[in-house]
């Protein structure tokens, strides 16, 4: 991997399995604008950054090569080696095609709280709903970052900031339905217990989705999906609509419950199964498996 920065640009070059469409559409992430240039813009930890896939490099704008380093490299796991994660993984034939499929996604490692009311606005919902939802969220109780000729960006709310919110102002303008006391509820619960989200990282995995479920709002697949893109757990497998019909469809061959499609991935692809969960996730959803 060779990163440099260049006429206030950095440049990423020598990178495997690097494809931003593929990263930020894949599921995992709701901060994300797709521009006319075939660039996408994310915002992460109140800075906007936009990337944009070359023939032979990524360029990021909106960042210099030390705060990349800082902030940019761990977000996109960067220091993660997914040549050797997909050699381990191609020992399954059916994987191996999902892996070539959605080769150059990445599994983002994300904030923690953001991403605990963004997936608890998740369940049962529709992408573009949730990353509208997300969004009001943050123009109304977020800060300002900046503006450019596409839009305003913000950055989500803390936990003080978002605790500013109602019930009646979640479910009126942030539009989240049910979700609305279940987003308040944790909110609250996170300030009168002094919640520490950060501290949780040293936790054993068990122990972490234990303490996640905890919440108002979070379900096994929602907790497994904020282990996954925020407290970098690997090994656990979300099991949503479409990876429910895709290990039936290409694995188990009928009818099973979820969680016994979670303990038949983590018997299949093992340490790695969370990152054979994106790449079944991408290909299931894009070819339709199952529909």
């Amino acid at each position: 991997m060779k990163l440099y920065e260049e006429n206030n640009l950095v440049i990423l070059e020598d990178v495997e399995n690097f494809d931003a469409r593929a990263i930020f559409t894949c599921g995992q992430a709701f901060r994300w604008y797709e521009e006319k240039d075939g660039s996408f813009t994310t915002v992460h930890l109140g800075r906007v950054l936009n990337v944009l896939n070359e023939k032979d490099r990524v360029v990021f704008k909106g960042t210099n090569l030390e705060e990349f380093k800082k902030i940019w490299l761990d977000y996109f796991d960067l220091n993660t080696n997914y040549k050797e994660i997909r050699k381990t993984l191609s020992g399954n034939e059916i994987l191996v095609n999902a892996m070539e499929y959605g080769k150059g996604i990445r599994i983002l490692n994300q904030n923690h709280f953001e991403m605990l009311i963004s997936f608890i606005i998740s369940a049962n919902n529709m992408i573009p709903r949730i990353k509208k939802s997300i969004e009001v969220i943050s123009m109304r109780y977020g800060k300002f970052i900046c503006e450019d000729e596409n839009r305003k960006y913000y950055s989500f709310p803390t936990v003080e900031e978002l605790s500013n919110t109602t019930v009646e102002d979640l479910r009126e303008f942030a539009k989240v339905g049910f979700r609305d006391k279940r987003i308040f509820d944790t909110v609250n619960m996170i300030l009168n217990d002094k919640i520490d989200l950060n501290s949780f990282e040293s936790l054993e995995t068990d122990i972490l989705r234990e303490e996640l479920l905890k919440f108002s709002g979070v379900g096994n697949k929602v907790a497994d999906c904020i282990m996954l893109f925020s407290y970098k757990r690997g090994e656990v497998f979300p099991v949503d609509v479409w990876i429910k019909r895709v290990m039936e469809k290409l694995f188990i061959k009928q009818e099973t419950p979820v969680k016994k499609i979670a303990k038949e991935a983590n018997r299949i692809f093992g340490k790695y199964a969370g990152y054979a969960q994106q790449y079944l996730f991408y290909y299931g959803r894009e070819e339709k498996i199952g529909k």
